[in-house]
């Protein structure tokens, strides 16, 4: 009896999980899961504290957006075009459009190269190819209830990451003091690592995707004119739950190759299948496969979000027809955007930019972008004039600003030690 309530719970509380639960596990995505493996392996658990510090600062900008979305039923760009500045909507979309093509980019090669780990004989572009093709058909043809759904159930993968450091002898107490006791090197390339956990943990095409899922969502279930506190309150805990979800597997991917990897004396991980190899002869088969399969499910996890949301930004700003719910032919220029930042993506190796390449530029463009971003939510949520009674809160402004100090501090840490 008890264990069927409980059993019953879980399903309502799955139920209300969407838009926020999408967002948060598609953070990390192949490109993130190589940042947090170089973290691993270059200081072990030193950064494993991180994730205390990510978690509510992530949460409360993606908060903030989603709110935007669910008051004013259209996407962060929508809101930015109809009260901002025009010179602010088109510096966002020249910055945006090159750091998700890129980022999509690393993603499709780390899925590719790690295909080709798992079936040696299959060349990686061929997997690469593969995977942009089914993940276009996808979004075509499926309307936005079924992307979701199949979205949603991606982000269970996950899980594959809380099981991968259980495989491999663990020290319990000094995870403990690792995780709650701040350790930080003043040296370049640990406050590298630190900046890169900050941008691919709080990235800004992250906060399009989930304003524009959250007034689309409102939208599919008939209750964009009912926004009251019931609501809000649903989906603060959807987007805090995605958010946990998302820092709780950036921990467990540090602590993975923290301990694995570190201590087995590989300390440079450039990508993400190089992890994958790395694990297989000092923690086993098993947890091999399982961090190998877990990249490929979140690349296609992640690679829907990054393109829907660039297309949602060019579609927003220039009044064009959009949305996941439309067929091709009602929406040709929405989902012909998506086509092109994938065969764009996929295209980078052959110009010769590297997938690691990719990942440096887009995170210098995420780092330039998510200060202006976050100064302007921030705005917005407190604009009574855009979003009525449900304005930011003292907690909201307070753990706002101190993201917008950290990622300023970040874009000019990133710039510095870029050049320097």
């Amino acid at each position: 009896m008890v264990h069927k309530k409980f059993s019953n719970k879980l399903l309502r509380f799955w139920k209300k999980l969407g838009p926020g639960l999408i967002t948060g596990a598609s953070d990390d995505d192949p490109s993130g899961i190589a940042t947090y493996s170089q973290a691993g392996a270059q200081y072990g658990l030193a950064t494993l504290w991180a994730a205390l510090i990510t978690f509510p600062l992530m949460a409360s900008i993606q908060e903030m957006s989603a709110r935007i979305g669910m008051v004013t039923s259209q996407g962060l760009t929508g809101t930015l075009k109809q009260y901002y500045s025009k010179p602010i909507l088109y510096l966002t979309l020249l910055f945006s459009f090159p750091a998700i093509v890129m980022n999509i980019g690393a993603d499709i090669a780390g899925m590719g190269a790690v295909g080709n780990l798992l079936f040696p004989s299959i060349d990686a572009i061929y997997f690469s190819v593969f995977f942009t093709l089914l993940i276009l058909a996808l979004i075509i043809y499926l309307p936005y209830k079924k992307i979701a759904s199949i979205l949603k159930y991606l982000c269970i993968v996950l899980i594959v990451y809380f099981i991968v450091p259980f495989l491999y002898k663990q020290d319990l107490i000094e995870i403990f003091k690792a995780t709650f006791i701040p350790s930080i090197k003043f040296d370049k390339d640990f406050i590298s690592i630190l900046v890169a956990i900050l941008g691919t943990t709080i990235s800004p095409y992250l906060f399009f995707w989930q304003a524009t899922m959250e007034a689309e969502d409102m939208k599919h279930k008939k209750k964009h004119l009912m926004v009251n506190k019931k609501i809000i309150h649903e989906m603060q805990q959807d987007v805090d739950f995605g958010m946990f979800l998302s820092n709780v597997t950036m921990w467990f991917i540090i602590l993975t190759t923290g301990t694995v990897l570190f201590r087995g004396g590989i300390h440079q991980i450039d990508t993400v299948e190089q992890a994958a190899q790395a694990l297989r002869p000092l923690a086993g088969e098993g947890a091999y496969l399982l961090f190998a399969v877990g990249i490929i499910a979140t690349g296609l996890l992640a690679i829907p979000v990054l393109s829907g949301s660039l297309s949602y930004i060019f579609c927003e700003t220039f009044g064009w027809k959009q949305g996941l719910d439309d067929k091709f032919n009602e929406a040709k220029s929405f989902y012909t955007i998506i086509a092109i930042s994938l065969i764009l993506g996929l295209s980078l190796n052959y110009i010769g930019i590297s997938p690691i390449k990719a990942l440096i530029y887009s995170a210098i463009l995420y780092g330039l972008t998510a200060p202006v971003l976050i100064a302007v939510i921030l705005h917005i949520c407190n604009n009574k004039e855009v979003m009525g009674k449900y304005t930011n809160g003292k907690i909201s402004n307070i753990l706002g600003f101190i993201t917008l100090l950290l990622m300023t501090f970040a874009a000019i840490a990133l710039i510095y030690l870029q050049f320097s």
